[in-house]
């Protein structure tokens, strides 16, 4: 299995969040691609891939507005059906990874994993705790889109 692992990072806690989905995905035993979101600039660069992962802060109470931009770029690629999981850091809400998670069910029609979206407060990223639940949804939905 591969999976893309896209974020956008304002402070730089998405991406760390973003670096450890990926060595979840690693650990379970599949291939991950760790992507900012501006390195993919065509819903060519969006293929090959059996699952999507898609982190954004929340920023005013809503996703960043390059990671809006990116859905619209997602939505020109085939999607359907194909394992996928949002997640994101915040300070005081974490609304974003919910409205990344609705699109990419509702909109793109894309089988999402079970753990829903995963949101983990700015302060707690790096910490153990922070890592290893970054790591496990990773990891699970690596496995949920080998089965």
């Amino acid at each position: 299995m591969k999976i893309l692992v896209a974020y956008f990072s304002m402070s730089g806690h998405t991406k760390e969040m973003a670096e450890y989905v990926a060595e979840g995905v690693r650990v379970g035993g599949h291939e991950a691609k760790l992507a900012s979101i501006s390195e993919l600039k065509d819903a060519q660069a969006l293929e090959g891939y059996d699952g999507y992962v898609l982190g954004s802060p929340t920023f005013h109470l809503d996703m960043a507005g390059p990671m809006k931009t990116f859905l619209f770029l997602m939505h020109q690629a085939t999607l359907a059906d194909k394992m996928g999981g949002a997640f994101g850091s915040y300070t005081h809400t974490g609304n974003a990874p919910k409205m990344i998670f609705d699109t990419m069910e509702n909109v793109f029609k894309m089988k999402m994993t079970n753990l829903g979206p995963f949101h983990l407060e700015e302060a707690k990223v790096d910490t153990n705790e922070g890592r290893k639940a970054c790591q496990d949804y990773g990891r699970v939905l690596a496995e949920q889109a080998a089965a």
